[in-house]
């Protein structure tokens, strides 16, 4: 059975919860890499902690029916992205369980890199390592939101399957299974949404937050507007303007509003040019089950149907 922390160390990560991360558009520093393997075989049971919600239901998927590997989720399913987040007590007594954490990476997660620190034996497993990530505006750095591209999503789950197959060989058999399994199911919903979206006219659209690129790019949907680059942050007077005179100069008749924040400045968008304003989820949020990241997506793919006919 995995041995207990000692009680100084969970006082030490204690004392770095006031870490706080400046938004999803951090920097892309490099993570641990995952090293050596874990003896499940003298070993009890595994927990594999995920850092917030689509890396858990990845990560759920890979380890189904696996006997004695519990999968986490380092936040709560509430939490949404991780804009501004600071770790939480209960975030620590997760992690302080957990042998192995997946991450998204391209600097989601960079509050956790102290917390980290503190846990040398923690295997870090960095989903989005290798994929070309798309620059934000500015200083911004790279945007984060890789799992929103079908095709990036899939080689993810790709990703957190073979590192988990290196680091738990006496499973790997039974990983290697589960991550076919589920890009299976990927790349049919991704089949799926390619033959209703490609054939689409209207290919301008105005997001809610940054969240949305890697979904653009996959489906070739061209973003003319963002109305809050950050969630809570709401759009100067003058940004609001300039957003509603591109609405207005580029006919655009759907706004695409997130469900986990308010849409006031969309709404006044709507109503001074005309659009309507639809939700579209960036599955940060969602029920803790094994198909709620295809379901969510399908739920999307119905709303651009509607919004973009």
């Amino acid at each position: 059975m995995y041995s207990k922390k000692p009680k100084f160390v969970w006082m030490v990560l204690l004392s770095v919860l006031v870490l706080v991360l400046g938004g999803c558009g951090t920097n892309n520093e490099s993570k641990p890499t995952v090293s050596q393997t874990i003896d499940t075989k003298t070993e009890r049971s595994l927990t594999i902690a995920a850092s917030f919600y689509p890396m858990y239901i990845f990560t759920l998927n890979i380890a189904k029916d696996i006997p004695n590997v519990n999968v986490v989720s380092l936040t709560k399913p509430t939490t949404g992205c991780l804009h501004d987040y600071a770790v939480t007590p209960d975030d620590m007594k997760n992690l302080e369980g957990a042998q192995i954490l997946v991450i998204n990476g391209a600097g989601m997660e960079s509050f956790m890199d102290k917390v980290i620190s503190q846990i040398p034996n923690l295997k870090i497993i960095e989903s989005s390592q290798g994929l070309t990530l798309i620059q934000g505006d500015g200083d911004e750095g790279v945007n984060p939101h890789v799992w929103l591209s079908i095709t990036d999503a899939i080689t993810q789950v790709k990703t957190i399957g073979d590192q988990l197959a290196a680091l738990d060989p006496v499973n790997a058999p039974k990983y290697q299974e589960n991550t076919q399994a589920y890009i299976v199911k990927l790349e049919s919903l991704r089949t799926k949404m390619h033959q209703t979206l490609d054939g689409v006219q209207q290919r301008n659209i105005v997001t809610f937050h940054e969240a949305f690129p890697y979904f653009a790019k996959e489906f070739n949907l061209n973003t003319v507007g963002v109305i809050e680059r950050e969630p809570g942050s709401a759009p100067s007077a003058q940004e609001l303007s300039d957003t509603i005179e591109q609405v207005k100069s580029l006919e655009i008749k759907a706004l695409f509003a997130e469900p986990q924040y308010p849409a006031k400045a969309a709404d006044t968008i709507a109503k001074e040019t005309g659009a309507k304003v639809y939700t579209l989820d960036p599955i940060v949020t969602g029920p803790m089950e094994a198909d709620a990241y295809i379901n969510l997506m399908e739920s999307n793919l119905v709303t651009l149907q509607e919004a973009l006919k």
